[in-house]
């Protein structure tokens, strides 16, 4: 709706994780190259953790678009499966025929197969598993399971398993003692450093075509990120109102004002929760 007021082609504050808006902070590249060079030096298992919002999914579709073309890939979204789902589902995503045969046994020999021919032809085969904390312990298992197809020399499939702060809670328990050990490459995601959210917001604009005629002041951005504590998807909800708020009352200056009517427009239990502790943090930092 305001895009065109502020000079934008496109809304750059939309929720939905896009790949070209990915802002590279010094975590997220390493994010990043943490799992490029453990699906090219064939580490095996890999895992992404952070809390919601913080940028885990963006993460996983960037590196599907910077490694498009050079692998095999299998995306779980849906992970309350069973274990016969799972296997089935990583066929399909593989483009294999899964077969009228339901059985274990035929879905591990299928991808068997599929896995020496992808490694025959030079290629990686990756499985990224996306809110793997709400799997159960006995897919869980049955994806280290998976881990064992190997050569001699080198395993046959890639595995990332990305999920909030809980996954690695439960891979501590003892039933999943061997799965946990297996993981050598691993990356926790944080919220953003204020100075972060500053170049987050401005490379978002960029991006959409910005940033145009619009300005934000240092209240609004301090404001921005005591709301938000620097979590991306809540840096988004917010800016996104804000902008709003501004086009309605034709501004082109983001203040605090506007942040904090934004924040109460969104309605939302956490920024209702935290608008008189954010009060409290803007008193400290003006004083």
């Amino acid at each position: 709706m305001y895009e065109a007021y502020f000079g934008f082609k496109e809304n750059p504050f939309r929720l939905s994780p896009e790949p070209g808006y990915l802002y590279l902070s010094e975590q997220h590249r390493d994010a990043l190259n943490y799992l490029i060079y453990g699906i090219v030096e064939k580490k095996g298992f890999m895992m992404i953790s952070g809390d919601i919002g913080t940028g885990k999914t963006t993460i996983c579709r960037s590196l599907l678009a910077v490694m498009d073309g050079l692998i095999e890939t299998a995306l779980i979204f849906n992970t309350s499966i069973s274990e016969l789902d799972l296997l089935e589902t990583i066929l399909t995503e593989f483009g294999v025929d899964p077969g009228a045969v339901r059985s274990r046994k035929s879905y591990v020999d299928k991808l068997n197969v599929f896995l020496l021919e992808t490694f025959a032809k030079g290629r990686n085969a990756l499985l990224l598993v996306d809110e793997a904390q709400n799997l159960s312990h006995g897919v869980l298992e049955q994806i280290r399971m998976l881990s064992n197809l190997e050569t001699e020399k080198e395993k046959l499939l890639q595995i990332v398993l990305v999920g909030q702060p809980e996954l690695k809670d439960t891979l501590t328990l003892p039933a999943l003692r061997q799965l946990n050990e297996r993981i050598t490459v691993r990356h926790e995601l944080r919220p953003l450093l204020s100075a972060d959210m500053e170049r987050y917001i401005a490379h978002r604009l960029k991006v959409a075509g910005g940033p145009g005629k619009v300005r934000l002041t240092r209240g609004a951005y301090r404001l921005i990120y005591a709301y938000s504590e620097g979590i991306p998807r809540r840096i988004n909800a917010i800016c996104d109102r804000a902008f709003l708020v501004a086009y309605t009352r034709n501004a082109t200056k983001i203040n605090r004002w506007i942040v904090r009517r934004a924040a109460r427009d969104i309605g939302d239990a956490y920024f209702q929760k935290t608008i008189s502790f954010s009060r409290k943090l803007w008193a400290r930092l003006t004083a």
